[in-house]
């Protein structure tokens, strides 16, 4: 605001001004107006550059007039009493005080406002001083009305990488001196509130340089940021998407990982992961090493929501879990819901993992890479449409083959062992309104470990997605997904007995989406979904004309799946926000079908059949729904300690069929239908979070209590593959789960790293009057992924900006197991007498890796940046039993354990990137 004092008042001018102009910049307007009247302007030209004019004045006055033409500037105007017109940037020019400006009763005294008055020493983030000085850029932002007396406005933009053109996600913009914060959204949009006049703001992310701006604000307005990466954050090993996200946001069990930092991280072969690292945070597990699937919160592989752009993977893994099947490279952040979900995410019980895709470079020809000693993988981006459309693809493959064929043993000569994937993905601003995106993946799997199978797997995935903003406050998404998954096996014996056996699910998705922000305390989400589900539950061919194998097709399984969703997120004030949802989903079990019913109140069996029913194409066979309430709540004692609760009602219409211990690539899925209900839980959750030090250090305590109902297990000696009634030899029995996760992490210095240990408990009840149907006497029972303690340690140390060492340190308990007892005889043979259902536990896995990174220098004009990393997996050789398993020998019963890693595995691996 200026103040600008005169002789005179201004003119009262009655005198009317006729002009027209089309197209007209803005500088030849006022020329043409001095031409034609008495009236002369003072201004800067370079305020003028680039703005033009168009619109017909007739018979109007000069503040008409002016007011029409700087109407879409940020330029006011001031006229005085001889005909002279000053122009102003922002501010407006007053000619008098405003009314009360001096106190009366102490007129001799000039009050001056705390918000006029700013101290511009610059204030840097942990109270460090920066390592190079960047001058401050003052910007001037709106465009002053006289009469506006709001007390704050908003500030929006997008902000973008300053050499690759990409949004930058998870960016912190604080404003100094006070406690106002924001974060940037996956495509780069910040909004935030600001007090009339200066503000500093500071920009503070991991591998992007700080930045500070003074932005004098005088009304609504937009700045667009485009910020340089800081090369000498490198060695950082995790990221918050805010500095003190853990202690304000309302969510608990939340985690997020920035895939580019996790290079450190020690890991089997050489091999960046990002779902091995997620298994180091607290609560997530697997069943050990060289498993698939993942055990969050005591809850079943199966419970778990794995998305690619919003598409389902159904098997991340390749090689039996030994390797992730996301590919790091072109991958961006990885958001973990494990206690608070989401409401707009439903049909699994326990988790979702929200994997995004980078978006192309738009700017220029890019690429990263990477060869180790079994895999390669190489990402490269390109533009379509400078700074506007850019496509990415990446490739990832093993060729262990070679490693398979050159030993010298035998038996190994014949084997094989691949795997590849795939992604393209494909990005389009089509203006600051519009944008598209389209993902293709695709991953297959093939090995035979013994001479007579091979057997395969695949993932395949697209993803649609339509983003179009309304206004700053309004966002909407339109989403096409279209996943699938299949296996097979092709059997060749030495025998008559050859075939190939296939299995496929394939899924479509239609999914619409809004985000509101009604003000500074309200943010909606909400919208629909619906989902088509086509599958196979198996079929069996001879492979050969000689073959006796008689061919078998279980019919085709179909369901729909639909909800509609809403989320508010309510900030009451500085130290209570909610943020509560709710979630009505439906499923219909859909014909062409054939399905069987049973006597009630006995267990399923041919004997039990009341009757045989035919449904057509797409007759609904049976429904199933219900509401899901998601509500979590935070309070802040102060701006560092905070305490939160929640709760989550989900419901799961899909289930596998399984009598592994771990998830096979065999396994199948089965839908809901007349004789199998969905799985449903509820999650308590209480959780206390504390910063320390300007949040250079993080503490976290959280437990939770979980209860589910109609959990999917199996009667004992259960056939599932191939059969045609699989509700016989199936169980649904309740569970219950609870647990503790500590995590306390060191985010900056030299050291840097995070500690976590879970106490978990998981367990089953399988209760019925008949005999078949309980086990282990209708008592709850550990579950086969119930490991109750659980630890981790990951940890970086920087010796120089470009080496550094690291190290993660992992101890389970032991998974439970069913071992033989002793043996009874009837009728001259021998039988296993076994124990109660998970009554033992396999021996603890523990394990220490180590790696040293070397990076090359950190010029920015370099033509690749690129660094090595050594590791060694298994530094003290430990032996972990994968499993332990019986066989009889000469009537004498044995145990034998497997392994994976039994030794220690060193890797040196070569990164670049261009």
């Amino acid at each position: 605001m200026l103040l600008f004092f005169v002789q005179v008042s201004v003119a009262q001018d009655s005198s009317t001004v006729s002009v027209s102009f089309n197209n007209t910049s803005l500088k030849e307007a006022l020329s043409t107006i001095e031409n034609q009247t008495d009236y002369h302007f003072f201004y800067l030209e370079n305020w003028l550059d680039g703005k033009t004019v168009s619109g017909n004045f007739d018979n109007v006055t000069m503040d008409t007039l002016l007011n029409g033409l700087l109407d879409k500037t940020v330029l006011n105007y001031y006229i005085t009493n001889d005909k002279r017109i000053i122009l102003t940037q922002n501010s407006l020019v007053y000619d008098k005080l405003p009314e009360g400006f001096f106190p009366k009763e102490e007129k001799d005294t000039i009050v001056v406002e705390k918000e006029v008055v700013e101290d511009y020493s610059p204030i840097f983030y942990n109270q460090e001083k920066p390592k190079k000085s960047t001058p401050v850029e003052t910007v001037r932002i709106g465009k002053e009305n006289q009469g506006d007396s709001r007390n704050k406005y908003t500030l929006s933009g997008y902000v973008t990488n300053s050499l690759s053109g990409k949004p930058i996600a998870d960016l912190a913009i604080l404003v100094q001196g006070s406690n106002t914060g924001t974060t940037t959204t996956d495509d780069g949009f910040y909004s935030i509130s600001l007090r009339p006049g200066v503000n500093m703001l500071e920009t503070k992310l991991i591998g992007i340089e700080d930045v500070q701006k003074r932005v004098i604000i005088y009304n609504d307005g937009r700045l667009d940021m485009a910020l340089n990466e800081d090369y000498e954050m490198l060695g950082e090993v995790f990221l918050e998407n805010e500095a003190d996200n853990n202690v304000t946001k309302a969510e608990t069990g939340a985690e997020t990982i920035d895939v580019k930092v996790i290079k450190n991280i020690p890991l089997v072969l050489g091999e960046r992961d990002i779902l091995k690292v997620a298994t180091t945070l607290p609560g997530i597990s697997n069943a050990g090493e060289g498993a698939t699937g993942y055990n969050v919160r005591g809850g079943k592989a199966d419970q778990n929501l794995i998305l690619l752009d919003e598409g389902v993977i159904y098997n991340p893994s390749h090689f039996f879990g030994i390797f992730s099947s996301i590919n790091p490279f072109t991958s961006g952040n990885v958001d973990i819901y494990k206690g608070s979900i989401p409401a707009e995410y439903g049909g699994r019980l326990s988790s979702v993992f929200d994997i995004s895709t980078r978006d192309a470079n738009t700017e220029k020809f890019s690429g990263e890479g990477s060869i180790g000693p079994v895999t390669a993988n190489l990402t490269l981006e390109t533009p379509i449409v400078k700074d506007k459309a850019g496509i990415m693809a990446g490739v990832r493959a093993t060729y262990s083959d070679w490693i398979l064929k050159s030993l010298d043993e035998e038996s190994l000569k014949n084997s094989e062992a691949s795997f590849y994937d795939a992604i393209i993905k494909y990005n389009h601003q089509i203006n600051e309104n519009n944008e598209i995106k389209a993902t293709g993946y695709y991953s297959k799997d093939r090995y035979s470990i013994t001479s007579d199978s091979l057997f395969g797997y695949s993932n395949r995935l697209v993803s649609l997605q339509w983003n179009h903003r309304f206004n700053e406050e309004n966002k909407g998404s339109l989403l096409l997904l279209n996943s699938e998954y299949k296996y097979d096996i092709e059997y060749d014996g030495p025998t008559d007995t050859d075939f190939d056996l296939g299995y496929s699910i394939n899924e479509t998705q239609l999914k619409l989406r809004f985000d509101s922000k009604l003000n500074n305390k309200h943010t909606l989400d909400y919208g629909i979904s619906t989902k088509l589900y086509n599958v196979q539950p198996g079929e069996i061919q001879p492979s050969q004309n000689s073959s006796i194998v008689d061919p078998l097709k279980i019919p085709k399984e179909r369901g729909l799946e639909s909800a509609v969703f809403l989320s508010d997120n309510f900030t009451v004030n500085e130290k209570i926000e909610l943020n509560a949802g709710i979630r009505y989903s439906t499923f219909a079990a859909l014909g062409e079908a054939t399905q069987r019913s049973y006597l009630e109140g006995v267990p399923l069996s041919d004997a039990t059949v009341t009757d045989t029913l035919s449904y057509n194409n797409n007759e609904t066979i049976e429904t199933y729904g219900g509401l899901e309430g998601r509500v979590s709540a935070r309070y802040s004692f102060n701006p560092e300690f905070s305490v939160k609760a929640s709760f989550n009602n989900t419901i799961q219409y899909i289930h596998t069929l399984s009598n592994n211990t771990t998830i096979s690539p065999t396994d199948t899925w089965k839908l809901s239908d007349l004789n199998i209900e969905p799985q449903r839980a509820n999650q308590y959750g209480l959780g206390f979070y504390h910063n320390f030090d300007s949040n250079k250090y993080e503490v976290s305590l959280e437990g939770y209590y979980k209860t589910s109902k109609n959990i999917l297990d199996f009667k004992t000696g259960a056939q599932l593959l191939l059969n045609e009634n699989v509700e016989t030899e199936l169980l649904q029995g309740d569970g219950k789960a609870y647990g503790l996760e500590f995590l306390v992490k060191k985010k900056t210095g030299k050291l840097n790293g995070w500690l976590s240990y879970s106490y978990s408990r998981s367990f089953l009840k399988l209760d019925s009057e008949f005999k078949e149907e309980r086990i282990n006497n209708g008592d709850f029972f550990p579950s086969n992924y119930d490991k109750p303690h659980d630890i981790s340690v990951v940890a970086n140390y920087k010796l120089t900006e470009r080496f550094s060492l690291s190290a993660n340190f992992v101890y389970q308990t032991g998974r439970p197991i069913t071992y033989p007892v002793g043996s009874y005889v009837i009728n001259n043979s021998e039988f296993v007498l076994y124990s109660d259902r998970n009554e033992f536990r396999i021996p603890d896995y523990y394990r220490l890796d180590l790696s040293i990174n070397f990076e090359g220098n950190h010029k920015l004009d370099k033509l690749a940046h690129s660094f090595w990393n050594i590791s060694v997996y298994n530094v003290l050789g430990r032996n972990n039993p994968y499993s332990v398993f019986f066989v009889t020998d000469n009537g004498e019963i044995k145990a034998y354990q497997s392994s994976i890693f039994s030794i220690p595995v060193p890797t040196i691996t070569y990164n670049f990137k261009f």
